[in-house]
Parts: C-alpha cells; sequence; structure tokens
C-alpha cells in the first residue's frame, strides 16, 4: 500500500512538473493578438503590440518571442525599446504591418523603431509596408537642402548582436531601414521594394555602426540600395541584387561638422541592374572639417546597363546648385576595385573624380572589364593616384 502510494506521489509530481514546464514554454511567447491587437489594416493596433512587447521584455530566460501572427495590422508610430531582460528578444513577424498615412501623427523620424536592445532577433517572413505612394509627392529632400524629413520604415538604433532575416520592406515614405549606433548587426534575406522614382527611399543607410553584415539580401528602390554612412566600420555587404536604384554607396560624407571617419568596408559578390551608379564613393565640396574614407574593398561584382559603374566622386551636388568655394576634406585612401565586370549605359563607365585639396590616394583597379554599346568606354581622373594590375578595360588614367 505503502509502495502505490509513493508511486501515486511520484505521478504527480512528474504531472506538475511537465505542466510547470508547458506553462514556461507558453510564457515565453507573447502573442499580440492576446492584447487586444485586430487584424484589421485600418486601426492602429500599436497600443496592443507595445503592451506585448513590454511583457515580454521584462520576462527573464534564454528568450523570449513576441509573435505577429499572420494578417494586416494597421500601425501608427511605435519605439520597442530595451534593454530587455532575456538574453535575446525575438520580434517574430509572420504577418504585414501597414503605417498609417497620416502624417500628423509622426512626431520623429520613424514608423517602426527598435532601440537601445542587446541580443535581438527579427523575423518570420513578414512586411513592413510604409505605404508611402500617397506621401512621396510631399518629400523635396532630393531637391533641396531643408526640407521635411518623413518617416524611415524600420529604425534599429543602438542594437548590440542582432540579426535580422526574411523580412521585407515596400514603399516606405523615405529611407526603408536605418541602422544608427549598432554594434554586431547582421541583415540576411532582407527584401526591400519600392518604385524607381520614389525618392530619398534608401534600401538600407548605416551610420555610427561597426561589425555590420548585410548579405543575401535583394533591393529595388529608388535611391541606394546601401548607403554606407559616417562612423561606420567594418561592414561588409555581400551577395546583394540591386535595381533600380542608385547603387551602393559610401556616403555622402562631408556635409555635416560632427561627422567621423569611414574604414574597413568591403562590398563583394554585388549584382547591378540598370541603377544609376554600381559602386560609389560621394563627398560634398566645402567640408566643416576633415574626416577620412579608407581601406575600401569593391570587388566581384556584375554591371548590367549601369549609368556609372565605379564613381568616386568627391564634388557630389543633387540640387541645382551646391557650395563650391573649397574642395572636399574628405580624405580617400586605399580603395579597391577588383573583378568587375558588364555593361555601362553611358560611356564614362570609370570617373574618379577626387578632391583638388585631399587627392585620393592608394587607389587600385584590377581585373576590370566594362563596355558601353558595343563602342569604346571611357575613364575621366582627376586628383587621384591610381595604380592598375592586370587587364583594365577601359584604360585607366593610371598615375
Amino acid at each position: 500500500m505503502g509502495s502505490i502510494s509513493n508511486l501515486a506521489i511520484v505521478y504527480i509530481f512528474l504531472l506538475i512538473a511537465t505542466a510547470l514546464t508547458a506553462v514556461s514554454a507558453t510564457g515565453s511567447i507573447f502573442n499580440v493578438m492576446d492584447y487586444g491587437v485586430k487584424t484589421d489594416a485600418n486601426s492602429d493596433n500599436s497600443p496592443g503590440f507595445l503592451k506585448a512587447w513590454t511583457e515580454a521584455c521584462a520576462a527573464a530566460g534564454a528568450e523570449v518571442k513576441v509573435l505577429v501572427p499572420k494578417g494586416d495590422y494597421g500601425m501608427g508610430p511605435v519605439v520597442f525599446e530595451g534593454p530587455c531582460k532575456a538574453s535575446t528578444i525575438h520580434f517574430e513577424l509572420q504577418g504585414t504591418l501597414k503605417a498609417s498615412t497620416d502624417l500628423s501623427k509622426f512626431k520623429k523620424d520613424g514608423w517602426i523603431s527598435f532601440y537601445r536592445i542587446t541580443g535581438f532577433k527579427l523575423s518570420g517572413g513578414g512586411v513592413f509596408d510604409g505605404q508611402g505612394a500617397s506621401t512621396w509627392s510631399k518629400n523635396s529632400c532630393s531637391k533641396q537642402k531643408n526640407c521635411n524629413v518623413l518617416p524611415v520604415n524600420i529604425r534599429f538604433d543602438y542594437i548590440t548582436n542582432g540579426h535580422v532575416s526574411y523580412v521585407s520592406s515596400i514603399n516606405s515614405k523615405m529611407f526603408h531601414i536605418n541602422i544608427l549606433g549598432c554594434n554586431d548587426i547582421t541583415l540576411d534575406h532582407v527584401t526591400v521594394t519600392a518604385p524607381g522614382e520614389s525618392p530619398n527611399t534608401d534600401g538600407i543607410h548605416l551610420g555610427d555602426s561597426t561589425k555590420v553584415t548585410i548579405t543575401n539580401c535583394i533591393i529595388a528602390t529608388g535611391d541606394d540600395c546601401v548607403s554606407i554612412g559616417s562612423g561606420s566600420s567594418h561592414v561588409i555587404v555581400d551577395k546583394v541584387t540591386c535595381g533600380p536604384g542608385h547603387g551602393i554607396s559610401i556616403g555622402s560624407l562631408g556635409r555635416y561638422p560632427d561627422e567621423k571617419d569611414v574604414t574597413d568596408i568591403t562590398v563583394t559578390r554585388i549584382i547591378l541592374k540598370g541603377t544609376t551608379n554600381g559602386v560609389r564613393i560621394k563627398t560634398w565640396q566645402e567640408s566643416p572639417k576633415e574626416t577620412k574614407v579608407t581601406n575600401v574593398i569593391f570587388k566581384d561584382i556584375t554591371m548590367q546597363d549601369v549609368q556609372f559603374p565605379l564613381n568616386i566622386d568627391q564634388e557630389y551636388c543633387p540640387y541645382a546648385s551646391c557650395g563650391t568655394k573649397s574642395p572636399s576634406k574628405v580624405k580617400i585612401t586605399n580603395v579597391q576595385f577588383n573583378n568587375i565586370r558588364g555593361t555601362s549605359a553611358s560611356k564614362d563607365a570609370v570617373k574618379i573624380v577626387c578632391s583638388k585639396g585631399m587627392p585620393c590616394e592608394g587607389v587600385k583597379l584590377g581585373d576590370i572589364n566594362l563596355t558601353y554599346n558595343g563602342a569604346q568606354p571611357t575613364s575621366i581622373c582627376r586628383s587621384a593616384h591610381i595604380s592598375a594590375v592586370g587587364k583594365v578595360f577601359p584604360v585607366s588614367c593610371s598615375t
């Protein structure tokens, strides 16, 4: 009789342990549908999302998850803020978030922001739809310096140890993705889509960040597919398909007094289709301070009817007129262009126009083969110390 009681006690204990385990496993998943969220594209579901995030962020454990099931969810601006208790917080977006088209709701320059988080994941195959078409006519930033800044689709601000994969950003009002102040973040299999004529819709922009990897991405948009800004270092852009768009750019730089150096950038295994630029470094004249761009590698790149495939432009001016009283103070050194081939949509396949005050040094061209409509393409070079290794076509203006 006693042995039966002991067995019963053990059995009950196991049941309790199993139940607690199940509760614990369920407790690590915070489904937004449990917080008053509705699959309604016309509602503002941001309060319910924020409640789910707040509880998940306060939960301890190895990994907690905020789950967004399939469906369309109207969303006003929201900031998902850390720090969080769990080692990793995972935002799994299976559905589609649709931004408000009412610009009066946006008091800052972001729509969906992830802020100050260590250990962060974003995945799920979902979509961030900025619904930007109704606002693009209000964007004058491509024409004038002083303009109204529209909200970015997704902001990653001060993320450490982040991984973003299998999500899409479409029709952003301005930039699609902005990475600021991040350390060790990877974007893998991210898709960005907007019409080629949509203004200032940079695909992925980053600044003041280190150890950033952008890989296996497809970007078609109205501005730079990837733009690498001030304070960026140890950046890898790998296996990205770009077009339409303005290419892969470092810059623009040399415009503001608080800018920092850009160092150790590798752009490799890129396909550019019908873009205005291929790979580019762009800086402004009349720079307020001296900065540098150094240790840059562009390699293994395919151009398909690209307007300016290789482009260093230190007289960058996207407006009708820009300051030209003094040359750019951004010093460019140690830049390699290797194994770049394909077709140019203009005669000037190679354009290296550097600062008269700070000429480019250590620019190396190797294994370049760019054709233009079956005719002879040309190279334009000014204020640059250039060396050529191996076959280079068009013939480089090496010094």
